[in-house]
């Protein structure tokens, strides 16, 4: 799936230490950075959840999920790199289990 596999490219990025994915800083710079990344999975995401609608699904699980793991966190939070280390290791469980 096209979407996963974006996701996951972006997620490679950033365990290796690249940070903006999930926009814990809210700082513009990496924002803008990141824009083409998030527009690109976002637009994929869209285009899915349109054709899910069209055939009486519910919206695309996984995108769901990424848009609500984005945004402020606190300041206990796991950064961002072992945020996306996190998620892989979940994506690579879930493929191992289908």
């Amino acid at each position: 799936m096209e979407y996963r596999a974006e996701l996951i490219a972006a997620l490679e990025v950033t365990a290796s230490g690249k940070w903006g994915l999930f926009d814990h800083n809210g700082d513009r710079w990496t924002r803008a950075a990141i824009a083409p990344v998030i527009a690109n999975l976002a637009e994929i995401g869209e285009g899915i959840d349109k054709l899910r609608e069209q055939l009486g699904l519910e919206p695309f699980e996984l995108q769901q999920r990424f848009l609500a793991a984005r945004g402020p966190v606190g300041a206990d939070a796991v950064g961002e790199p072992k945020q996306a280390k996190a998620w892989l290791d979940t994506l690579a469980r879930e493929d191992a289990d289908s």
